[in-house]
C-alpha cells in the first residue's frame, strides 16, 4: 500500500494512492500518517478498504509523508564501503579510521524542522554555506515500537519505506568536527514522494539512482549496506526507544559531491532526482527562501 501526505484545497490529507487510476482515497478520520501508523492492525485494513471518495492526484499538491516527525530523524553514516572510502579521502570526514570503514554505524540525527516534500525548494542558505551536498538514502519507518529490538526480530518493527534525500551543507559538517549542523539546516531532508509498506516492498534488496541535472552520480543496491537494516535498528534500540512513525535514513553510497575531484557542490536551479525500485522518484530543486 502507498501512503501519501497531501494538501487540497487548503487542507492538510493523508490518503492511499492508486497510482493506476490516478487518485487518492484519504483517511475518512482525517489521521496524520503517524498516527494510522500507531494504530496500523486496526487502521491498515480500513485504509485498505478505501471507503472514502477518491481524489484526482493532479488536484492536489503531496507533502513529505511525515511532514513533521515528532523526533528527529535518525541517520546513518559511512555505511557504503565506497562512499566510506570517499568521504575520508575527501578530507571532510574528522571521523574517519585508517581503514575507511566504521567497526559500528555511525549514528547521528536531522532535526525534524529539516523535512520537506517531492517537488519542493530546497533553501540553499547561501548566507551560511557554500558546500551543498546530495545524499541519497532509502528511508526505514518505524511501526511497532520497542527497546533492545534483535537483529532477527527487527524486520518486524519495520512498518514500510520511503526515499530521503539527506542533504548535507560540508562546510558547517567539516568546520564543527561534528554533523548536526551541517545535517539540519531547514529543508535539508527532502522525502517521499510516498511511504510504501513493507509488505509491498519486501526483502529483496533495492535498487537506488541519483541524478543531478540529469547526470547520474550515484548508482547502487541496498545489498552493498555495511550495516543492513537489522543491525542498524538492533544498534539504535539498544539503549533507546523506538516509536511508532521513527524515520531511519540508512546511508548513502558512493557519488556524492565532495567525492569528485574537483567537489561537485549543488547550486541555486540544479534539480536531483532520486529513485528507489518500488518507491518511486523523488524530485527536488535547490532554489530560494521557502
Amino acid at each position: 500500500m502507498k501512503l501519501v501526505t497531501f494538501r487540497h484545497q487548503g487542507t492538510e490529507l493523508t490518503g492511499v494512492l492508486n497510482q493506476e487510476a490516478g487518485n487518492i482515497s484519504p483517511a475518512a478520520a482525517g489521521e496524520d500518517l503517524v498516527t494510522l501508523i500507531g494504530t496500523w492492525q486496526e487502521s491498515g485494513p480500513r485504509l485498505a478498504a478505501s471507503p472514502a471518495a477518491p481524489i484526482p492526484t493532479a488536484e492536489v499538491e503531496l507533502l513529505a509523508p511525515i511532514p513533521v516527525p515528532r523526533r528527529n530523524i535518525f541517520c546513518v553514516g559511512r555505511n557504503y564501503t565506497e562512499h566510506a572510502k570517499e568521504f575520508a579521502n575527501s578530507g571532510y570526514d574528522a571521523t574517519a579510521s585508517a581503514s575507511h570503514l566504521p567497526e559500528f554505524p555511525v549514528v547521528f540525527t536531522k532535526a525534524p524542522s529539516t523535512v520537506t516534500g517531492p517537488g519542493a525548494a530546497v533553501d540553499p542558505h547561501t548566507a551560511v554555506t557554500s558546500e551543498l551536498d546530495y545524499e541519497a538514502e532509502l528511508g526505514v519507518i518505524i511501526g511497532t515500537g520497542g527497546r533492545g529490538i534483535t537483529k532477527e526480530n527487527a524486520l518486524d518493527h519495520v512498518w514500510g519505506y520511503t526515499i530521503i534525500n539527506d542533504v548535507t551543507a560540508r562546510d558547517l559538517q567539516k568546520n564543527h568536527k561534528q554533523w548536526f549542523l551541517g545535517k539540519s539546516l531547514d529543508t535539508h531532508c527532502p522525502m517521499g514522494p510516498w511511504a510504501v509498506t513493507a509488505d509491498e516492498v519486501g526483502t529483496a534488496p533495492l535498487d537506488l539512482l541519483c541524478t543531478v541535472n540529469g547526470e547520474t552520480r550515484q548508482k547502487a543496491t541496498t545489498a552493498d549496506l555495511i550495516f543492513d537494516i537489522p543491525a542498524i535498528i538492533e544498534t539504535i534500540s539498544a539503549g533507546i526507544t523506538l516509536q511508532p512513525g521513527d524515520i531511519i535514513a540508512t546511508g548513502t553510497p558512493v557519488g556524492v559531491g565532495i567525492g569528485f575531484n574537483p567537489p561537485k557542490f549543488l547550486q541555486t536551479g540544479d534539480v536531483v532526482e532520486i529513485s528507489i525500485s518500488k518507491l518511486g522518484t523523488l524530485t527536488n530543486t535547490i532554489g530560494g527562501q521557502q
